[in-house]
């Protein structure tokens, strides 16, 4: 147990020196765009009166390195300022986009992560079949097809000819559970489909990869039939590959949605910060690329953690 709370704080600290290098890109990457910050924001017919004064709120006569650890400062305690365009507390945009996201993030994934492990089983089982010819180059299919290409497809099909679902996922918050999973159900899908493939195909060969080990070939040489070999045998050996692909896939789900969510004008945090990247909202999208770096971040160590704990081999480094 010492061990693996050494192991984990290990990884907790990398992880938190990684955001910290991710936050200091993130803010002099802003810093660093051509141009007047003020006269981007107010336009071309803003007086000088005006410039002037939204210099001294954003505090640009501070020297960058002040303005940063100020920045940093409140996003530690969750104020990331106030929005360039109306005034609100960023924060307070945030939190409901924020919300949405995960929303569709997790609707994804409770459909992906066991459909995809059992199609790996399934296709592990039956290999080199006609089934298992025919997932791979279905699942290769997908994922290589961009992301928007996939929902421009499915809108084309299941609202436009079929009308099966709308083609817009504009939700509210009146809304009941069953109204919202069908409004999201497309841009659900496209997720399903990307994601899907990478884990399924993992599955496989992870448990491929397994199939030629000699406890494997003393189960079969028992006779154990093949799905029992999998499900009892290779499987508990196979979960640490597999936990880690689903964790970068669930991190995927979170961080990648910004193309699904401008396709099917899904009010998430994706399309918050392409619409604050189009109006030069430069608090929003700093906000939006820290959380989505600590999303991506957290995942991944929730990924280590849960290889670990699945493969004592990596309690023990050597």
């Amino acid at each position: 147990m010492r061990d693996i709370l050494g192991l984990v704080a290990k990884r907790l600290g990398l992880g938190l020196v990684t955001l910290l290098v991710v936050s200091v890109l993130i803010f002099f990457a802003v810093e660093l765009l051509p141009g007047d910050i003020a006269q981007a924001v107010l336009g071309q017919m803003a007086t000088e009166e005006t410039l002037a004064r939204l210099r001294e709120e954003l505090g640009l006569g501070r020297p960058a390195i002040v303005r940063y650890f100020d920045w940093l400062a409140g996003a530690v305690t969750g104020d990331f300022g106030t929005s360039l365009i109306d005034g609100e507390p960023v924060t307070a945009k945030i939190t409901d986009r924020f919300v949405s996201t995960l929303f569709l993030a997790a609707y994804a994934a409770v459909i992906a992560v066991p459909f995809a492990i059992t199609l790996g089983i399934i296709v592990a089982l039956l290999r080199n079949s006609i089934f298992d010819r025919v997932a791979n180059v279905v699942t290769l299919t997908s994922i290589s097809s961009p992301e928007f290409f996939l929902g421009y497809i499915l809108i084309l099909y299941l609202a436009v000819k079929w009308s099966m679902f709308p083609a817009i996922a504009s939700i509210s918050s009146g809304m009941t559970l069953l109204e919202l999973l069908e409004r999201t159900f497309l841009p659900a899908l496209t997720l399903v489909l990307v994601v899907t493939a990478h884990m399924m195909r993992m599955t496989r060969a992870a448990i491929i990869n397994l199939l030629a080990s000699p406890y494997i070939e003393m189960a079969r040489l028992k006779g154990a039939p093949p799905w029992k070999v999998i499900v009892k045998h290779a499987l508990p050996n196979a979960w640490a590959p597999i936990i880690n692909v689903v964790a970068l896939n669930l991190a995927y789900l979170v961080t990648g949605v910004v193309l699904v969510e401008v396709v099917f004008v899904y009010p998430g945090i994706g399309q918050l910060l392409v619409d604050a990247v189009a109006k030069r909202d430069f608090p929003i999208v700093q906000a939006c690329c820290l959380i989505f770096a600590a999303t991506f971040i957290l995942l991944n160590l929730a990924a280590d953690v849960g290889a670990i704990l699945t493969n004592p081999r990596l309690r023990h480094p050597k």
